[in-house]
């Protein structure tokens, strides 16, 4: 018997899947945020007795969290001080020197996770060929070292000009604050991102400093209470790039991990694209606290390798803190189940980002919460069945959710279920308008896609997203509530690598390159061999930009093949499939290479849909729903009752423990061969 363990910590929400020999359980628990790991033990205990399974007999471990992402947003972090080059420690302060909000004469600017005085400088000099132009000051960095530790620091970023060509400053500064400051923690920059532009390297070596020592601190919490239950198999972590690594590079990399539970999700829509065979996917998830959406083409989800965290105005690039890691291309916004609807100055209803989380949470979970949310507006418009919400160990006070949105919105002569109605409609909106400019960004197409909705809310607002978005149809596959979990399950284990190399495609140097690049292969199967035996695949790709350009494409190439004329060829089709014209005459500029070893990804067999039955006769209750003026009767249909081929008209509600599936006036619903539920508009 094979047993796995999947754990997905969110805002809100705490999910598991206990994997045994194929088979899934699910179990889905509202986080535990003063310590995180009361709600995976309880969920665990919960899934090993359902399952008549030992703890011991747990084979592996699996585990994504947003632990990293919320201390940064949250600014719970460790006391952190970045030691830079003399003359630079401004660099986080100035950031890109624009404006991305051309006309907000009171611009938010994100706030440097450390203050100036914390940013000391180092007398020291690297030029960008990684020539030293000033030695290394050794006095300069005891100096500093003393002011650490008159202020208690916890956590310390060196990050110096052009450490990624030469990283031997920052490597000997390091050593000195080991033997100074032995409780410290240490991050490098040539370590943590060993790439040309300071500051983003500087952000992104700051940001994993000022997590690390708290989520060195939980992993090993998590180790050590596992164990105290009988469960001392090795645990993975998700990246949010997709892959998972094991437990002692995460905590020496935690800001690889700040997107590590939604990564998950879209490695299950990927996978749910090659079972349909649709080459066009749209990966929809919405929890408690945000909603993430994600394009997939060619059955395989959009990488990058930077990302913005704690984005002061919702759509603005540059408004957030940017970390470059490699990460799967998503936009996230403040739209989940616990967002809560208000009033803006000029009256308008606005929903999120802010979020009543799990404690107090929405008001119809009756824990406390006031403010009403888009939950308590989804109860009062009939779309969730209040007494078997979350398989009936929660029952909806739907008094509770009118009582809220009454005290928010209340106007003399409007019923309550049309203010729940304004917020599901804005906070519907809001998704589909992220969608669009999340589209519009790549130069891709949205409409015509097939839609994957998983995470507990995300069903029951898929279908209004279909229309709004006009797309084919919607998947809700097994198990949706637990999604992210279910990805972690077949995710590869992998590792990537990055190092800056300028060059110039007319002065290529393949054996320059050859060398680095078996430098970072060496580099990354040290960290894949300690996870894995197995056969790994090695693929490369290169940073790429004509001559002059500011922002460089990811292109993809063959390693067997390193040519200057096949990297030119890789590069023009990859230009011209994300902006239709070439720069002809222009010299391409090489910024950077990374490397990424994997295990393979398993094969997957096309779903093959059965015939179809008439309506399943299975008993069900009806259900008043509200769609825009009209109160209709809806089916109320247990999931676990459906049957491959079986089909029902709307309004229905689909449910199951952890998630319900709204099928709305004018749609079908299928269920194919593999139990996933298709949701369809009739023509």
């Amino acid at each position: 018997m094979t047993t796995r363990l999947a754990i997905d910590i969110g805002g809100t929400f705490t999910d598991l899947v206990l994997d045994v020999d194929g088979e899934q359980f699910p179990e889905k628990l509202l986080t535990t945020h003063q310590d995180p790991t009361e709600a995976v033990l309880n969920g665990t205990l919960r899934l090993l007795e359902q399952c008549s399974v030992r703890a011991g007999d747990v084979a592996l471990v699996l585990h994504g969290t947003t632990l990293a992402t919320n201390a940064i947003i949250e600014r719970k972090g460790a006391k952190t001080a970045l030691l830079t080059t003399s003359g630079h420690r401004d660099v986080l302060e100035m950031a890109y020197e624009n404006r991305f909000e051309q006309y907000d004469v009171n611009i938010e600017r994100p706030q440097p996770l450390i203050p100036r005085k914390l940013r000391i400088p180092v007398v020291e000099r690297i030029g960008a060929g990684g020539n030293v132009l000033k030695p290394l000051e050794e006095e300069s960095v005891l100096q500093a070292a003393e002011l650490l530790r008159q202020h208690e620091i916890e956590s310390v970023a060196v990050g110096f000009l052009h450490s990624y060509a030469n990283d031997e400053h920052e490597i000997r500064v390091g050593e000195i604050l080991q033997d100074q400051l032995p409780n410290c923690s240490i991050c490098l920059s040539s370590q943590v991102c060993p790439e040309i532009r300071e500051y983003e390297r500087f952000s992104t070596t700051v940001a994993n400093a000022y997590v690390l020592p708290t989520m060195s601190h939980y992993l090993h919490l998590l180790e050590v209470r596992l164990k105290e239950i009988g469960c001392a198999a090795p645990c993975f972590m998700m990246t949010s790039g997709g892959g998972l690594t094991t437990l002692r590079t995460a905590a020496r990399f935690p800001i690889r991990l700040v997107e590590s539970g939604p990564a998950g999700g879209a490695i299950l829509a990927a996978r749910k694209a090659k079972e349909l065979g649709s080459d066009r996917v749209l990966s929809f998830d919405m929890g408690g606290t945000t909603a993430k959406i994600c394009l997939i083409d060619d059955m395989n989800p959009q990488l990058s390798r930077s990302f913005e965290v704690d984005r002061r105005y919702r759509f603005k690039k540059g408004s957030g803190l940017p970390v470059r890691i490699p990460v799967i291309e998503m936009v996230e916004i403040g739209a989940g189940g616990g967002s809560i609807a208000s009033k803006d100055v000029v009256g308008r209803t606005t929903v999120g980002p802010e979020s009543a989380g799990s404690d107090p949470g929405p008001a119809c979970y009756g824990l406390g919460g006031k403010l009403p949310t888009v939950t308590d507006a989804d109860v009062v418009l009939g779309r969730l069945d209040a007494a078997e919400f979350a398989g009936g160990q929660m029952s909806l006070d739907s008094a509770q959710a009118e009582k809220a949105i009454e005290n928010q919105f209340g106007q003399s002569g409007t019923e309550v279920s049309e203010l729940a109605t304004v917020i599901a409609e804005v906070v519907d909106e809001n998704m589909a308008l992220a969608a669009r400019g999340h589209a519009a960004e790549w130069g891709k197409a949205i409409e015509g896609r097939t839609m994957v909705a998983y995470g507990g809310a995300a069903p029951i607002h898929a279908a209004r997203l279909l229309e709004k978005l006009r797309l084919d149809r919607v998947v809700v596959p097994k198990d949706a509530g637990v999604g992210s979990a279910l990805g972690f399950l077949t995710a590869p284990i992998s590792y990537e690598v990055v190092k800056s190399l300028y060059m110039k495609l007319s002065r290529f140097n393949v054996q320059l390159v050859k060398r680095s690049l078996l430098e970072l292969e060496q580099e990354a199967m040290e960290v894949v061999s300690e996870a894995t035996s197995n056969v790994l695949e090695v693929s490369v790709s290169v940073l790429m930009r004509y001559a002059g350009q500011g922002y460089e494409i990811v292109v993809s190439v063959d390693q067997s093949d390193l040519s200057k004329e096949n990297l030119l060829a890789s590069f023009e089709r990859s230009y011209l499939n994300l902006y239709h014209r070439l720069i002809p005459n222009s010299d391409v500029e090489i910024m950077s290479w990374t490397l990424r070893v994997s295990t393979p990804l398993p094969d997957v067999d096309l779903i093959e849909n059965p015939p179809l039955n008439k309506t399943p006769t299975q008993s069900s209750r009806a259900q008043t729903m509200v769609f825009g003026n009209e109160s209709l009767s809806a089916k109320v249909v247990s999931r676990n009752r459906l049957n491959p081929g079986d089909r029902l008209s709307g309004p229905a509600l689909v449910t199951e423990p952890h998630t319900t599936t709204v099928v709305p006036i004018k749609f079908t619903l299928t269920v194919n061969a593999q139990g996933d539920l298709i949701l369809e508009k009739q023509s």
